[in-house]
């Protein structure tokens, strides 16, 4: 299941950015939307999400990817349903851990959970903005703008490109600095979280 854009095309109104092209408009929002939640690991706007997650019998508290964890639905222990467990800060406890038989044997978790916020952070939505601004400027640019062209000039012609740290694959590649800063608002050691 495809998870909304995190701006919408009157979001980009609100910004002044023509949006007649809705087609190219949509596809730009949903790019920019993937780059964004793909460098925080999370979804970031609210959804369900069922997970596959390894748990053993030391492991009292399993950590949910996509933060903040809004409610747990069902958790499923090597395919077996099991309620004797809590929702402790965005982790499911479990008195004696996670096992169904032998000590420390690895276990297989399923577990159903509503996770992300339910409105997206301003500051997420206008990123989103300038991404998407930036894609629809260098789909009417024409390709040069998508090259990493960073300086032009007309007599003696000459075209610099962007080189090194500096290089950008697109217009929708983060720089490493706002990747951090998403994964440490979003993120967590355990990946990326995408719904079924």
């Amino acid at each position: 299941m495809a998870l909304t854009p995190l701006a919408s095309a009157e979001d980009l109104e609100a910004r002044g950015v023509d949006t007649t092209e809705t087609a190219r408009v949509v596809a730009m929002l949903a790019v920019a939307s993937a780059s964004v939640r793909g460098a925080a690991g999370s979804p970031i706007s609210e959804t369900t999400s069922t997970v596959t997650l390894t748990g053993t019998w030391d492991d009292t508290r399993v950590p949910l990817p996509g933060p903040p964890v809004q409610a747990v639905a069902t958790v499923e222990l090597d395919g077996s349903a099991v309620t004797d467990w809590k929702l402790d800060n965005g982790r499911l406890w479990r008195r004696c851990g996670w096992t169904s038989g032998c000590p420390g044997e690895p276990v297989s978790l399923e577990i159903t959970y509503t996770h992300g916020m339910p409105e997206v952070p301003a500051d997420v939505v206008d990123l989103v903005c300038s991404l998407a601004a930036a894609g629809l400027n260098a789909a009417t640019e024409g390709y040069a703008a998508r090259t990493g062209v960073i300086a032009e000039r007309i007599d003696d012609y000459s075209v610099q490109y962007a080189q090194g740290a500096e290089a950008v694959a697109t217009v929708m590649e983060l720089p490493e600095r706002t990747r951090r800063w998403l994964r440490a608002r979003f993120g967590g050691n355990t990946g990326m979280v995408t719904t079924r």
